[in-house]
């Protein structure tokens, strides 16, 4: 498996030159300094590791670039030799030194424990001491209708359907972007979402204002899906082992991306040259124009329709386990965040300020 140019810069010969980093011998892991033949190099194993578990390509590269950095930040020496200390050192780094977020420090301990857990298969007596930082509750940014309309407005085409499906079905970023033209159903109106987060399966609405552009975009992949087939591509990534059980489905129309890239690219893990859906930082960028262009002040991102979204639901009096349901949390918690509009909390105070 081939590995990138600067893995070797990390994964290399340690600065005393005492290890290799194989996948079982070497001087950190007691096999006297010598390689192991054709084992793959540690930041390559992590990545097998990953796909033998199914985990996106993002938490793979994630994963990867956590591990990278680690190592560079203790002397490019072997994880082996390192434990509890510098782990918490590391940590405590990102949050003093670079400031970053409770959640990307949390992702960072995650990635350092796949790595020493599922990669180089060592228990961790002090995992327990280890304290993840908490994450701050924060109220979700939420745009008015009147907001929502006049960015919506600055969208068209495909990036405008995109968006519109984030407030207009509650789907997150990527679950947009990875729609699929099966999973859309125009009889029933409503629209599967497969593999969401958790790997869980739901039903949204179908909002009836975009039956006609989707059906529209529908075509327009149908043609593209035609030509590419009769250059010899017309193929997509499918999920799993699917393209070994059912080897024609990924030239099927069904399983074709609903919002494809522009051109063909090249599988970061097969290396087959195919099409892929639409870069998630295409519709990011095209949000983020609008929003100035439509001079709204708030921090709105993609993910602001979605929690514009559930906040006008509840507003209209749908119950919350329905919204819950529609966003696919699993924990109510996560859901009751919006109840802030319903005229419960400061919303729904009236100051002493404003009585008679």
């Amino acid at each position: 498996m081939p590995y990138r140019a600067k893995d070797k810069a990390v994964i290399g010969a340690a600065k005393d030159g005492s290890a290799s980093w194989g996948g079982g011998g070497g001087a950190a892991a007691g096999g006297g300094g010598a390689d192991v033949p054709h084992s793959p190099r540690l930041l390559d194993q992590i990545r097998i590791r990953c796909r033998m578990k199914h985990y996106s390509i993002r938490t793979e590269r994630a994963y990867v670039g956590w591990a990278r950095r680690f190592i560079l930040a203790n002397g490019r020496r072997h994880p082996r030799d390192l434990g509890l200390a510098e782990v918490e050192a590391f940590l405590s780094s990102l949050a003093v030194r670079d400031n970053v977020a409770a959640s990307t420090q949390n992702q960072a301990l995650s990635a350092l424990l796949f790595l020493y857990k599922e990669v180089l298969g060592l228990e961790l007596p002090w995992v327990g001491s280890v304290t993840r930082a908490k994450r701050p509750q924060r109220l979700p940014v939420v745009l008015t209708h009147a907001e929502v309309r006049a960015l919506l407005a600055l969208m068209d085409g495909q990036l405008n359907l995109m968006a519109s499906l984030l407030y207009g079905a509650g789907m997150r970023l990527m679950e947009a972007v990875r729609l699929r033209t099966k999973d859309v159903d125009f009889g029933r109106r409503e629209i599967v979402v497969r593999n969401g987060k958790g790997g869980k399966d739901r039903r949204v609405p179908l909002p009836r204002k975009l039956e006609a552009g989707l059906e529209a975009q529908v075509e327009r992949v149908r043609v593209l899906h035609a030509r590419d087939l009769m250059e010899g591509f017309g193929e997509v990534w499918l999920p799993h082992a699917l393209s070994r059980k059912y080897p024609s489905a990924a030239r099927e129309f069904g399983w074709q991306w609903m919002f494809p890239a522009r051109q063909l690219s090249v599988d970061p893990r097969s290396g087959t040259k195919r099409r892929h859906h639409v870069d998630e930082a295409v519709l990011q960028r095209a949000v983020k124009a609008a929003r100035v262009a439509a001079g709204i002040d708030k921090p709105a991102t993609c993910h602001t329709l979605r929690h514009s979204f559930a906040t006008h639901l509840l507003e209209s009096g749908h119950d919350i386990r329905t919204v819950q349901e529609l966003l696919g949390h699993k924990d109510l918690a996560t859901t009751q965040i919006y109840t802030h509009v319903l005229g419960r909390g400061a919303g729904g105070v009236l100051s002493p300020l404003d009585r008679d």
